[in-house]
């Protein structure tokens, strides 16, 4: 039996069933299904629907019946369409007359709204603890090698040297600005749309804050009509997670580059490497390329679901039923990239004299020289040009910049920049890639993790 067959008559055709049933992908949600439900159920008892005798013994059904999903013995009927469906009847056969009062006031529309704004919200935190994780995994492998340094790029060309902890760093500057993200997404889905009904709301004497309060939620909905159509927060968090996707393919991308024979800066760890099936010399990057490849899946989901919402007229339209998969996955892949980048950076050997010795081409200290010229004087642009001449004729000549410098008698003064290290320590600026900038910006980094760790737990959904 259907949850419409008082109006029609005929069964689903297998077709239509094969294309309408959602069970297969949405029995995940059974937890925050019947936390709604249960709440829904106190709301029906302020309302004096429910006796407070019949909505403890609800509540009571409700939670055997997640105990029966959590131990994996929950069977599923052929009637059972989704994981809404299932739960009410299997409560209706536990309870009766009672288990059918559970709908009461109710449409699947605001109860599947509910549901997943409930799931979505966890989920964020979720995700928002695994990215603090891998920031302690960047944060930890610049600390262990605390004067490492390598040529920083621009173009994928050497430009300046930077320290691997300011390059590391760079990485979680962008990851919290993923969590912050992720935290105002969080913010704005943290609305219940529970008494909303079909779409116009119930006659009943239901009071929405009754259930918002014992789930919650920040508030209720303002609007019926938007409470049960809106899925911007899906949208948002797709979009969140997809930006952050592309974060770790950069990363990931990095490490391909860094663990090649060309550039030899780092070598993974075995247990975050594959070999090959047929070159037995081989040991790839297999972590760092998944983590590169999701990306296009994660920017695929956002794009399928926006593509879907986008011309649908309101309120509730089957279409929505398309917001859960793509949600499901970029949540399940994203926790996957971010737990093996961890790992992968926490287990990462970095060549700290390989490094170096690209850091230390002569060549990207051009800028320094120039930098030195202005100090004396000379405007930048004519700085700029004496040193572009310099490098050229080194270039051309197929001898160092050094030794050019060191030919032409009136630069021969800028000889100590030449020396290991001497650019990279010269980078002083506030927010620069030397060691004199580098202990303000770890407390400013440290701080930021500090108050974005502390604001998320004062809000009770990481800890």
């Amino acid at each position: 039996m259907t949850l419409w067959s008082g109006r029609i008559s005929t069964s689903m055709d297998a077709t239509l069933w094969d294309l309408s049933e959602s069970y297969s992908f949405d029995h995940v949600l059974y937890h925050h299904d019947i936390m709604g439900s249960k709440a829904h159920a106190r709301g029906l008892e302020h309302a004096g629907i429910l006796s407070a005798a019949e909505a403890n013994d609800l509540c009571g059904v409700l939670d055997d019946i997640e105990a029966e999903f959590d131990r994996g013995v929950f069977v599923r009927v052929g009637s059972d369409e989704d994981v809404h469906t299932a739960i009410e009847r299997r409560a209706t056969e536990l309870l009766g007359a009672l288990g059918a009062k559970m709908h009461t006031g109710r449409s699947r529309n605001d109860q599947i709204a509910t549901t997943l704004r409930l799931f979505t919200r966890d989920a964020i935190g979720d995700v928002i603890k695994a990215i603090f994780s891998l920031v302690n995994a960047l944060v930890a492998l610049g600390d262990a090698n605390e004067e490492a340094y390598l040529p920083g790029y621009t173009h994928l060309q050497r430009a300046q040297p930077v320290l691997l902890s300011h390059h590391l760093n760079a990485h979680a500057w962008a990851l919290l600005r993923d969590v912050e993200r992720l935290g105002d997404a969080r913010r704005r889905c943290n609305v219940s749309p529970l008494g909303a009904g079909a779409l116009a709301g119930t006659s009943l004497d239901l009071d929405p804050q009754v259930p918002a309060t014992i789930l919650g939620f920040e508030g209720t909905f303002a609007n019926s009509l938007d409470a049960v159509s809106d899925r911007d927060f899906v949208a948002e968090t797709l979009f969140d997670i997809a930006l952050l996707g592309v974060h770790l393919s950069r990363m990931g991308e990095e490490l391909v580059l860094w663990t090649s024979a060309e550039f030899a800066f780092a070598t993974l760890a075995d247990e975050f490497s594959t070999g090959s099936s047929m070159l037995p010399q081989k040991k790839n990057s297999d972590v760092a390329e998944l983590a590169r490849g999701k990306s296009g899946r994660l920017v695929g989901n956002l794009t399928g679901l926006l593509v879907t919402l986008k011309g649908l007229p309101l309120s509730y339209n089957r279409d929505l039923q398309e917001d859960k998969e793509p949600l499901f996955d970029s949540l399940r892949q994203v926790m996957l990239v971010l737990a093996s980048m961890a790992g992968a950076y926490g287990a990462l050997h970095f060549h700290i004299d390989t490094a170096q010795r690209a850091a230390n081409d002569q060549a990207l200290v051009a800028i320094d020289i120039a930098e030195d010229l202005v100090r004396e004087g000379v405007p930048f642009r004519q700085a700029h040009e004496e040193v572009g001449r310099l490098v050229g004729e080194a270039a051309t000549s197929g001898r160092s910049l050094r030794d050019v410098v060191l030919d032409h008698g009136q630069y021969s003064r800028f000889a100590p920049l030449f020396e290991d290290g001497a650019s990279l320590r010269r980078r002083s600026s506030p927010g620069g890639s030397g060691p004199l900038a580098r202990d303000e910006q770890r407390r400013r980094l440290d701080e930021r993790v500090r108050a974005l760790k502390s604001a998320h737990e004062d809000e009770g959904y990481i800890g």
